[in-house]
């Protein structure tokens, strides 16, 4: 309870949902996105989060946020809500189709919409890799974002668009598929941020190209 009262006490005392503390957590989530995206999640600490959003008590995202896994909740938690409402809209223009290909553009459009909205330089593709990576981190910090109702009505969807498929190679398929468009929107975040001089498409683009990768992937023939 200290550090919480010293970090109250160094943001000249305002209670804890006052502008400048709401503002003080935007920044320390945009801070600690960025960093866990180029160092690690495990490379970097809650002290060096701190210091990196300027801020004098280096236990303010303890006093913001409590430990490293609430702030990793959090970061994904910002995410998820427009991610989410994007999903309800998506869900709404497909209801009822037994095509293949629009529960596949739901699923992706759904966080490359959300990744084209995001103004300026944008991390969250990476630290999304980074979370990803760790089997621990992943189960306990989207165990909330996996349960969510609209995302499991658009993976029922898409397997009722393929009955006769193994729930084995269902499973496979699927970790595919989430596998290559998450590392593939990383890698065209770390484009769009980078200085080389390449030629990046646009994000309907992107969008499309990647669409017709899964469908391809998703109705490949099961051969064992």
């Amino acid at each position: 309870m200290a550090a919480r009262t010293e970090d109250a006490i160094s943001d000249s005392g305002t209670p804890a949902g006052s502008l400048r503390s709401v503002a003080t957590r935007e920044r320390i989530l945009e801070v600690a996105e960025r960093l866990f995206a180029e160092n690690g999640i495990f490379a970097v600490s809650n002290r060096q989060v701190s210091e990196a959003a300027g801020q004098g008590n280096n236990a303010a995202v303890g006093y913001h946020f409590g430990t490293k896994i609430d702030l990793l909740r959090a970061i994904v938690n910002k995410h998820a809500a427009p991610i989410e409402q994007k999903r309800k809209e998506l869900l709404a223009d497909v209801k009822g189709s037994t095509d293949l290909r629009d529960w596949i553009t739901c699923l992706v459009r759904a966080s490359t919409d959300h990744y084209n909205e995001l103004t300026g330089p944008a991390w969250y593709a990476r630290f999304s890799v980074q979370l990803m990576a760790d089997p621990t981190l992943r189960a306990v910090v989207y165990e909330d974002v996996s349960s969510s109702e609209l995302l499991q009505k658009m993976l029922g969807a898409l397997a009722a668009c393929l009955p006769d498929m193994p729930d084995d190679v269902r499973r496979a398929r699927g970790e595919m598929a989430r596998y290559v468009m998450l590392h593939m929107c990383a890698e065209r975040e770390r484009l769009l941020a980078g200085e080389e001089t390449v030629e990046v498409s646009s994000w309907d683009d992107f969008t499309t190209d990647i669409v017709d990768a899964l469908v391809g992937l998703w109705s490949a023939p099961v051969t064992r």
